[in-house]
């Protein structure tokens, strides 16, 4: 059996599943505007997909990702002074795509042109609670960790 990955919208948790049997758990974050799979909606898109790209895996923890590019800073509370306002992507990126055309896939409900991903995200954030904008936030040490642990087309399932 191949590896897959649950995630509940309803919970905020990810369990990765090996060989039939929940091996880890995560709490993440999921949308603060709940879930939904139209573009712009700032939600989380539901049903099947696969991890597309894995990125990330050579950067340090903290790394700091711009349009799935490592910018060469390393998060820290000084640098979050400096940029308010950014939407923090670091340490590693699960990019996922939908599997299920017109329900996430193609359109305007296409998860990956969304450009949802499963990331890390600053340590103060909270995980447990629904605040992102529409991907899946996880600890950094949690997201690089789940890295090592999945192959690129790993299935990912994400409900309410």
């Amino acid at each position: 059996m191949t590896d897959h990955i649950n995630v509940s919208i309803a919970q905020q948790t990810l369990t990765l599943v090996k060989d039939g049997k929940a091996i880890h758990t995560y709490s993440v974050s999921t949308a603060k505007n709940g879930a939904g799979e139209l573009n712009g909606s700032g939600k989380t898109p539901r049903g099947r997909h696969i991890i597309r790209a894995k990125i990330g895996g050579d950067r340090p923890q903290n790394a700091v990702f711009i349009g799935r590019r490592f910018t060469g800073e390393v998060y820290s509370p000084e640098l979050a002074k400096t940029f308010p306002n950014r939407d923090w992507i670091l340490s590693r990126i699960l990019w996922l795509s939908g599997t299920e055309v017109g329900k996430n896939r193609l359109g305007h409900v296409d998860s990956m042109r969304r450009y949802i991903y499963i990331h890390g995200t600053p340590d103060s954030e909270p995980m447990g609670e629904p605040l992102s904008h529409g991907c899946i936030r996880m600890r950094n040490e949690d997201v690089m960790s789940l890295f090592e642990l999945v192959p690129v087309g790993c299935s990912v399932d994400i409900q309410e």
